[in-house]
């Protein structure tokens, strides 16, 4: 009988505000062990928020342009956020539209879930397509600096398509919308 797959061993090394780095003895699945690196995340929650009818002729979406440090400058993005302690996804997800937008949602519905990066951290984000969306004023944190841009599907296809849009929760969100959601 093999010993299970899974931790064996390790320790946190590395903690800050909402992650926190574990180095990791880990048994594998050929029964060898070895050290991995793991970012623990709380999880997060995704919104593709539409400002007109998913299934309508060429609707209209919501995107954030925003200065991301780790990148070194600008990505275009669904709205998003770390899940608080004990806080559902689904309430995660409006606060974060209302953050980040200023806009409240008469409808969320899941489209899917994601891991981020499975090779060294365990976040995962829950994907939200919005409708029924009411503009109000943001409440954004100190260390966001966006930008609120309407679009159309069309429009942000082709910015996926030329690679003009590249972060993976957005990528992601926008093509199962317009593939699974807006198309039927």
């Amino acid at each position: 009988m093999t010993e299970p797959v899974g931790k064996v061993g390790g320790s946190r090394v590395w903690q800050h505000r909402f992650l926190d780095a574990h180095l990791d003895q880990v048994r594998f699945p050929d029964g060898s062990v070895g050290e991995q690196v793991v970012i623990h995340h709380p999880g997060a929650a995704a919104v593709v928020p539409f400002l007109s009818d998913p299934a309508g002729e060429d609707p209209q979406l919501l995107l954030i342009h925003q200065y991301r440090y780790a990148v070194q400058g600008l990505l275009w993005e669904i709205p998003a956020g770390r899940l608080e302690p004990g806080e559902p996804t689904l309430t995660c997800a409006h606060r974060e539209l209302l953050e980040e937008t200023g806009c409240t949602a008469t409808s969320m519905q899941s489209l899917t879930s994601i891991w981020t990066a499975p090779g060294f951290t365990n976040e995962r984000i829950e994907i939200f397509l919005a409708t029924g969306l009411t503009r109000g004023e943001s409440k954004r944190e100190a260390d966001e600096f966006i930008e609120v841009v309407t679009l159309p599907m069309s429009r942000v296809l082709r910015m996926i398509e030329s690679g003009e849009i590249t972060d993976a929760k957005t990528v992601v969100g926008v093509l199962f919308a317009a593939g699974f959601r807006a198309g039927r």
